[in-house]
Formats: structure tokens, sequence, C-alpha cells
């Protein structure tokens, strides 16, 4: 902070002026004093174009990875839910067979008492941890038949399990809340990050929109070349496959014999395979022009993973729910030996997925805002795909 101590000039004065050298001095004071007070925020704080498009990428990355979050905890919380179903439903059959059961002991007392015995204490019986001990403490037990203090050994056995029931559905009730609670966080995460993103891109003029509009187009056009180059190189790959065939089978003796035994296995686990991801590739498409949602899997919406789900399923093949277990769900193959069907992941968080259909392109659902598309797999340059996984 300036000091506020008053300046005393230590030049001369002539008729009330300073000297030269203290006046440019003064003056350069001055024009520092007025740049400081102009520095408040002007249009060249206001972030870069490229800059917006970036945070709003990140943004929409970040949205991604809290569905995927979201979704395997609803799939958590869906499965906790119905076990706690499960075991609530235990419990109440349980509690009744003990009802039935401390009925049938209370009549087996009340028969020994017509017998000559004391007469039995139901309220004691009712309230009994162990009805076992109660016979034993009335005298009751030794007059008992063999099926009576069956009946006796069972119902405690019984009250046994279904003690042990009531705390398993405490505990699991317990979980269940606990899996609620982090599905209502992650929820807010993804409508936090959204927002933000639509709060960016709202607040972008016309000239604005346009120019990021010409950026979004450059980054697909290289992306598009670099998926036409994939093409070329599983081409030229291929052809080369095929020459080397062609040559073994104009090769003589065990070994032509041998090699044709492999490739006609290998041929066979092919055409299996294709015929799965044709089925696969055929739902997807029809899939094409429906909106993203996150959390949704089908059959009008979607999101990334819940699209490769359905599409498999259309083909049998049954995928778990999010992308960081679709990646496990496979063979892993390198992007130089990918093929139509295959699952293409993207990020190091593995947040999200798309389905090959050749050519270096994919169908996917992209983002919030946008619809199940084809689109290269180079859409946001080859050093964000994280791997490759031939899922059946």
């Amino acid at each position: 902070m300036a000091s506020h101590r008053k300046w005393s000039p230590t030049g001369t004065r002539i008729a009330g002026i300073r000297t030269p050298a203290l006046a440019t001095a003064a003056l350069t004071s001055v024009a520092l004093l007025s740049q400081t007070a102009n520095a408040a925020p002007s249009a060249d704080s206001k972030p870069s174009i490229e800059e917006v498009e970036k945070k709003v990428d990140d943004l929409y990355h970040q949205a991604e990875t809290a569905t995927e979050k979201y979704n395997a905890t609803r799939e958590k919380t869906a499965q906790q839910r119905k076990r706690v179903d499960s075991l609530l439903d235990d419990v109440a059959q349980r509690t009744e067979k003990l009802n039935t059961a401390r009925e049938e002991l209370g009549s087996f007392a009340a028969a020994q008492y017509r017998t000559g015995a004391a007469a039995p204490d139901t309220a004691s019986l009712l309230l009994a941890d162990n009805p076992q001990d109660y016979f034993d403490q009335t005298q009751l037990m030794n007059r008992l038949t063999t099926r009576q203090k069956a009946a006796v050994d069972d119902y405690v056995t019984e009250q046994a399990a279904t003690t042990k029931k009531r705390a398993e559905a405490s505990e699991s009730l317990q979980t269940l809340t606990t899996a609620q609670s982090a599905l209502k966080t992650s929820k807010a995460d993804v409508q936090r990050k959204l927002a933000e993103a639509r709060s960016l891109l709202s607040k972008l003029t016309s000239e604005e929109k346009a120019r990021l509009a010409a950026i979004e187009k450059k980054k697909r056009e290289a992306a598009d070349r670099k998926a036409a180059e994939l093409a070329q190189q599983q081409a030229a790959a291929e052809k080369k496959a095929q020459e080397a065939a062609a040559q073994q089978q104009t090769g003589s003796g065990t070994s032509g014999t041998t090699g044709s035994t492999g490739t006609s296995g290998s041929s066979a686990t092919d055409s299996s395979y294709t015929a799965k991801a044709d089925k696969a590739l055929a739902f997807a498409r029809t899939q094409i022009g429906k909106p993203y949602v996150w959390g949704a899997t089908g059959p009008g919406s979607y999101d990334c993973s819940g699209l490769t789900q359905a599409a498999w399923k259309a083909a049998g093949v049954t995928l778990p729910r999010t992308t960081y277990d679709q990646v496990k769900a496979g063979t892993t193959v390198s992007l130089a030996d990918i093929k139509p069907g295959d699952l293409v992941f993207f990020y190091d968080d593995i947040s999200h997925v798309g389905l090959y259909i050749g050519n270096g392109m994919m169908i996917h659902a992209p983002k919030p805002g946008a619809y199940v598309r084809e689109e290269s797999i180079f859409y946001g340059g080859e050093s964000i795909i994280h791997s490759v996984v031939r899922p059946a």
C-alpha cells in the first residue's frame, strides 16, 4: 500500500515549478497510478474460445465420469434393495413359523398340566429365550414325547436362525441407506457439471459460437483423416495376410495341411464373432439419432455404456452396466487388430465407450445435448483411446 506521508521535494523550485527531473518523475508516477487504476477486469481477461472449448470438454468428461459412478452406485443400490426385500420376507416367514411353534409348545405344556404336572406359566413360555430351558425348569421336559421334544429342538434352532436373519436384514438396511446417499451425491455431481457447462456455452456471443463451431469442424476433419489412415493400414495388413495364406495353400506336405487346419479353426472363430457383431451393429444403427441421457439404457435414450450394453444384448451377449466393468468383459486387442463390434474405451479413467463399426469409425452416445451417432474413434485424438476389447 502506498505511504500517506507528505512528500518533500529535494529539488529546487523556480516560480513554484519543480525542476524538470522531478516533474518527469511525478508524471511517471501519475502514469503508473493511472495504469493501476485501469487494471480492472476487461475484455482481455475473458477466456478465449479455445479455453472455453477445453473447459466445456473437461466438464462433459467429468460429467460422464460421474455418470458411470452413478450407474455403478445405482446398480449396487438395486442389488442391495433386492437383498433387503429377500431378507425381510425371510424374517417375516420365520417369525410366522415361530409364532405357530410357540402356540404348539404352549399346547404341550397344557397337555402335561392335564396329566398332573404343575400348571404351566404360559406368559413365561411365550417370553422365554429358550423354550427348552423353560421346560427343564418346570420339570416338563422329561414328560414330553419324542415328537414334542423334537418340536422344542426345531423351535430353538428356528429361533436362532430368525435372530441371525434379523441382524442381517438390519445390516443390509444400513448398507442400502449408505448406497442411496451415495447415489444422491453422484446424481448431484453430474447435474452440477452439466449446469456449469451449459452456463459457459450460454455466455457465448453468436460470433463466438460460430468460431467454436469452426474449431469443432477442424477437429472432426482431423479425426476423420486419422480414421481413414487406420482403415488404409488395416486394408494393407489384410491384403498381406491373404497373400501369405494363398502362398501357404500352394505349398505341399504336412506343413500345408497343418496350416490349413489352423486357418479353418481361426476362420470358424472369426465367423462366430462376426455373426454376433453384425447383430450388435444392426441394433446400434437403429438407435442413431436418439438422445444421450445420462444413466439411460434405452429404448428411447442412452448413455455411452447403456448403448453398448443394449447393442450386445441384442446379439445374445450380456455385458455389465458400467464402462469400468465392460472393459474387463472380453479380450483386449490392439488398435491395429480392431474389428467391427469391438468396444473402444476412452480416457485414463475409462469413462467413455463406443462400438466400433469399421474404417476407423464407431457408433456411440457422445455426451449430454448430443445424439447417438457415427463418429471417428479419434474424435478426441489418439491419446485418449484407452483400450479395445472384444466382448464375445
